[in-house]
């Protein structure tokens, strides 16, 4: 291609990507895939061109730089790169070009683009030809960046390579267990403690803490002479550096165990951190003792020792960098060298001091046992990622379970031995088979295994709810059991259940289920409640009395009380008179329960007339299309509608699957019902002499 053509032609597309831009609030590719297929040009080339293009667009936009339109400039390159338009390098491209550009303060706005696409630059299309330039990319603004300035900036750009990267890629791992020998701390001499000397007396004593341990410069000496093993802790391999670094330790857990933190002491220091905190920090959830607090490095002057000896926040960084170095030292890892191993007293001396540094860590407030504890689990999962890397950080996939079929395997010196073989997974099926396979079995899949269970226990819920087994209500000889003895005048009144107001609501309400007294009509109205109950409980007994022929516990009351229950009973129970005068032995055994039972089981045993098979097919060929007009009617949904065409692409076997299913499901499938539905439809000549 022409110089003249390509600029031509980067023109054009330079034209078109400002169309787009300017389009709205979300650009659209419709123009540029309009330009594109206008040039019958190679697709290397006009990727070249689009390429350029947009890089061009970015440039003469960059002494005015807005993050809006950048966003949008960006966005618009991912759709191009996605339609095959542009390179899918592209995108990276243009942020590299921006943080090249920018300053720092604007790199740190503009990252979050970075971070909420790390699902897009995951996928197929980028991932394989964008993960080096974003490294790359990251890598310079890590160098660019202060570990102790930009603290939080560098840790965005960390937790971004680390979502982006999978766990088994190589360049985000130390894979030969390096260490950073460059971190160097630096601490002062005896010559510099002159520099204080002259510091008034009144400082001085602002400077003293209560309590204080009486530090000089040997401990001063020792206390960070440990950082030294701290940043390389195999020189602890070695006879003289293990001396020294025992030594060293001793010295400086004693110094901790001298000290003791009083929480109450200390709880005003925390309070005052607490207000002093940044506003970012939740208020409600900042409590005493809970501050966040992160320094990128010591500060390691003499004069400062013995106020980071009585800091708890101090102590813990301390003793958490023994704990680390501890398990280093007593860990198999596979690039350690052969002479880089413990003798036996040597692992004693290190067991002995970790149980000392977790007790100092239990003693430390505030919360020292649950923060103990919580150490304790994280370098037990440092372990694991420990083994992992001896193993050489092979990726994560899914275990597929052994064969418990063995196929011996003859080795070299005659011995069998066994092979597990991995059995073939089976495919799962989708959920649509699921259902519908239960659905041919009148059964139901929610989704969950305990779900299913509960579920199919009755799939039809109408016969669910009619099973005897919900009938909670209590008999009325159970009931009423104890109020019937109680009807013994030795009783007194104010004990009797029928005076309880929780009993006598429950008692209306059982009655007017149950029992056939409750209806009894009078002309004298009910003047308490008690006496209408206690009434209705002597008609009883006389009842179960006459049933099981057995005489009740309940002694012969005097002729005026008899009266009195005549007076609120103006008129006597039909059933209970006609059997005192008759005395019939059939008729004075036969119990109102008993007559509702039979009412009810003579009209159960009326089954209504279902629709047949015959009589649904018919009706098939004759409503014809006109069957997607009957399905709601009949309780089938959209979804349903589209299951039954999916089966067959005829008419009337699709109406045919429709009747079937609604006759296996329905359990009133009578032709009135059915006649019903139609007659809504203005269908009802379809029906004559079918139904």
């Amino acid at each position: 291609m022409d110089k003249t053509d390509f600029e031509k032609t980067r023109y054009e597309f330079l034209e078109s990507i400002s169309q787009a831009l300017d389009f709205g609030e979300q650009p659209i590719i419709k123009a540029l895939l309009v330009t594109n297929n206008t040039y019958l040009i190679g697709e290397a080339d006009k990727k070249a061109i689009w390429d350029q293009a947009f890089r061009d667009k970015f440039l003469n936009d960059s002494p005015f730089f807005s993050i809006p339109l950048f966003e949008k400039l960006l966005q618009l390159s991912l759709d191009c790169a996605v339609a095959l338009i542009c390179s899918p390098t592209l995108p990276v491209i243009l942020l590299t070009d921006a943080f090249d550009i920018l300053s720092l303060g604007k790199c740190e706005e503009i990252f979050y683009m970075v971070e909420m696409k790390v699902s897009t630059w995951k996928q197929e299309l980028f991932f394989n030809q964008c993960k080096n330039t974003l490294l790359r990319l990251c890598n310079d603004l890590l160098r660019r960046l202060s570990r102790s300035q930009n603290t939080v900036f560098c840790g965005r750009i960390l937790l971004f390579l680390a979502k982006f990267f999978p766990f088994s890629e190589r360049s985000g791992l130390n894979v030969v267990s390096e260490f950073n020998l460059d971190n160097l701390t630096t601490f002062g001499g005896k010559e510099d403690l002159s520099d204080g000397s002259d510091i008034t007396g009144k400082e001085k004593d602002a400077m003293e803490v209560e309590e204080s341990l009486g530090s000089d410069y040997n401990l001063y000496k020792k206390f960070w002479s440990l950082q030294d093993f701290f940043r390389n802790p195999n020189q602890c391999y070695t006879k003289i550096p293990w001396k020294t670094f025992c030594l060293h330790t001793n010295d400086v857990l004693s110094a901790f165990s001298t000290i003791k933190l009083d929480e109450r002491r200390n709880r005003s220091k925390w309070d005052e951190a607490d207000v002093s905190a940044d506003v970012g920090i939740d208020e409600t959830s900042t409590n005493a003792g809970n501050v966040q607090q992160y320094f990128a490095k010591y500060l390691t002057s003499q004069n400062l020792l013995e106020l980071q000896l009585g800091d708890s926040n101090f102590r813990r960084y301390i003793l958490l960098q023994f704990l680390i170095i501890f398990q280093y030292l007593d860990s198999p890892v596979k690039f350690k060298q052969e002479t880089h191993k413990l003798s036996e007293e040597q692992t004693t001396w290190i067991t002995e001091a970790t149980d000392q540094v977790y007790r100092l860590l239990k003693d430390t407030p505030p919360d020292g046992a649950s923060f103990a504890q919580s150490i304790r689990h994280i370098l037990k999962r440092e372990e694991l990622w420990s083994n992992w890397k001896n193993d050489g950080c092979p990726e994560f996939r899914p275990t597929i379970a052994p064969n418990t079929d063995d196929i011996p395997n003859d080795s070299s010196n005659g011995e069998k031995k066994t092979v597990a073989v991995a059995r073939p997974r089976r495919m799962k099926r989708s959920l649509g088979d699921q259902i519908r396979e239960a659905s041919k079995r009148h059964k139901c899949i929610i989704g969950n295994a305990e779900m299913n269970r509960l579920w199919n226990l009755c799939p039809d819920n109408m016969a669910a709810c009619r099973s005897k087994d919900r009938d909670f209500l209590p008999t009325l000889e159970h009931y009423f059991e104890e109020a019937i003895e109680q009807l013994d005048p030795s009783v007194e009144s104010q004990y009797k259940r029928v005076n309880e107001a929780n009993f006598g609501w429950r008692a209306l309400r059982l009655l007017a289920r149950r029992s056939l007294h409750f209806f009894t009509h009078g002309n004298t109205p009910i003047t308490r409640l008690p006496d209408y109950l206690e009434t209705h409980v002597r008609k009883l007994a006389k009842d179960i009395q006459q049933s099981v022929n057995v005489l009740p516990n309940v002694k012969p009351e005097p002729v005026d009380d008899a009266g009195e229950v005549e007076q609120m009973e103006p008129e006597a129970d039909p059933v209970s008179s006609t059997s005192e005068i008759e005395g019939g032995p059939d008729e004075a055994n036969v119990k109102p329960d008993e007559v509702e039972e039979a009412v009810e089981e003579e009209n159960l045993g009326k089954k209504p007339i279902l629709c047949t098979m015959e009589q649904l097919v018919l009706l098939a060929k004759e409503i014809g299309i006109k069957w997607k007009l009957l399905a709601p009617k009949l309780g089938f949904g959209p979804d349903e509608v589209e299951y039954f065409e999916s089966e067959t692409t005829e008419v009337e076997l699709q109406a045919k699957k429709m009747f079937q299913i609604w006759l296996e499901n329905e359990t009133d499938a009578t032709p009135e019902n059915l006649l019903y539905s139609l007659e809504g439809l203005g269908m009802l000549n379809s029906a004559q002499g079918i139904l």
